[in-house]
C-alpha cells in the first residue's frame, strides 16, 4: 500500500470522524443510559390523566397504557385499581403515575433504538455505514510492517474474541 492511499484513509477517517462526534456523543451516553433502563435511575415522576374508552377489561386497559406486565391490582364498584393508578370503567378516566427520563434522555434513547418507523431511519443506516468505515479504516491506517500495526492487530484479534464471547454469554 503505498503512501497515498494511506493518507486518503487517514483523511477520510479524520473528518467523519469530526462530523460524526455529536452522534457518536449521542449514541454513547444512550447506551449507557439505556442500560439502566429498567431501573428507575435518572427518571423522575409525572402525574398522567387522560380519558379512554370506558368499560376496559384488564389486558385492554394495559394495552392501552402501554404497560407491559400490567396487572389490576383490585376492583372496587367501577373503579379498577393498578399499580401507581386507577381507571374508572363507568367515565373511561384513567389517573396514574408514570417514570420518565429526562426529555433530553429520552429524545437520544429515541435516536438510539430508531426503527424504519421513523422517518429518520436512513441516518441511522448511514451512521452504522460509517462505524463500519471507522472499523475497517482503522487496518488502512498505517503500514502493514510496522510494528504499531502489528500491536493493533494483537487488540484487534482480542477484541474480536471478546465479542464472540459476548454473543455467546
Amino acid at each position: 500500500m503505498g503512501r497515498k492511499s494511506e493518507n486518503t484513509f487517514r483523511e477520510f477517517h479524520r473528518y467523519l470522524g469530526f462530523f460524526l462526534a455529536g452522534i457518536m456523543a449521542v449514541y454513547a451516553i444512550s447506551g449507557i443510559v439505556l442500560t439502566f433502563r429498567t431501573t428507575d435511575f435518572l427518571k423522575s415522576e409525572y402525574e398522567v390523566s387522560t380519558t379512554l374508552e370506558p368499560n376496559l377489561q384488564e389486558e385492554a386497559l394495559g394495552t392501552a397504557l402501554r404497560r407491559r406486565g400490567f396487572k389490576v391490582d383490585k376492583t372496587e364498584g367501577d373503579v379498577m385499581y393498578f399499580n401507581g393508578g386507577t381507571y374508572n370503567m363507568k367515565t373511561g378516566e384513567a389517573s396514574y403515575t408514570e417514570k420518565r427520563l429526562p426529555v433530553i434522555l429520552e429524545n437520544m434513547n429515541k435516536l438510539h433504538k430508531m426503527h424504519t418507523g421513523n422517518p429518520l431511519f436512513w441516518l441511522g443506516i448511514f451512521f452504522g455505514i460509517a462505524l463500519l468505515f471507522f472499523a475497517v479504516s482503522a487496518f488502512f491506517m498505517f503500514k502493514p510492517n510496522a510494528p504499531i500495526y502489528k500491536k493493533g492487530l494483537y487488540f484487534a484479534v482480542a477484541g474480536f474474541l471478546l465479542t464472540i464471547v459476548l454473543l455467546f454469554v
